[in-house]
């Protein structure tokens, strides 16, 4: 017997019982079975080790907007991440990137105000040349010994603390 799922994304504030009441009605009124699910977004981050420092950018739109953050940003569908990751360093950096390695997968789920994501990190080389763009309203290079100094946006004081000392991660 084949089954027809209809598949919605339910908003963000805690009471969704009157949404979910109104799928309900969709769903039976076309012969579909209703079932609601919270979607995570899956984004990736890059460590990019340029020139003798780190590069960041100063965000361009809130969340943080005006703060220093690690480049990254959301995994389009049927992007693999080490794609998404190359993709959003190029256009938030201008950069080409080499990995060298995963720095882990950050999930906590109040990590990002916008909603629940999971992250992919990555410690990358950057080539090229560095030029800000997309969501990306400034970019730099800071030295190594003064970027764990700086406050970042997000988690990303913890993701560059166990790309540069990945000894201590565990």
């Amino acid at each position: 017997m084949d089954r027809y799922v209809l598949l919605v994304k339910a908003p963000k504030e805690a009471d969704v019982s009157e949404f979910r009441e109104e799928v309900k009605a969709l769903a039976e009124k076309y012969g579909l079975t209703a079932e609601l699910h919270r979607c995570i977004g899956l984004t990736v981050d890059g460590v990019i080790l340029y020139r003798g420092g780190v590069v960041l950018i100063k965000r361009k739109h809130e969340p943080f907007k005006g703060s220093y953050a690690l480049p990254g940003g959301f995994v389009e569908y049927g992007e693999t991440v080490e794609e998404a990751l190359k993709r959003e360093m190029k256009e938030e950096t201008g950069l080409d990137v080499r990995i060298l390695r995963l720095v882990g997968v950050y999930s906590d789920p109040g990590r990002d105000p916008r909603g629940h994501t999971v992250s992919v990190a990555f410690l990358c080389i950057g080539e090229g040349e560095l030029k800000a763009g997309d969501d990306a309203k400034e970019v730099h290079v800071i030295p190594i010994d003064k970027v764990e100094k700086l406050p970042l946006a997000f988690d990303h004081a913890k993701i560059l603390r166990d790309a540069l000392h990945p000894k201590d991660c565990w």
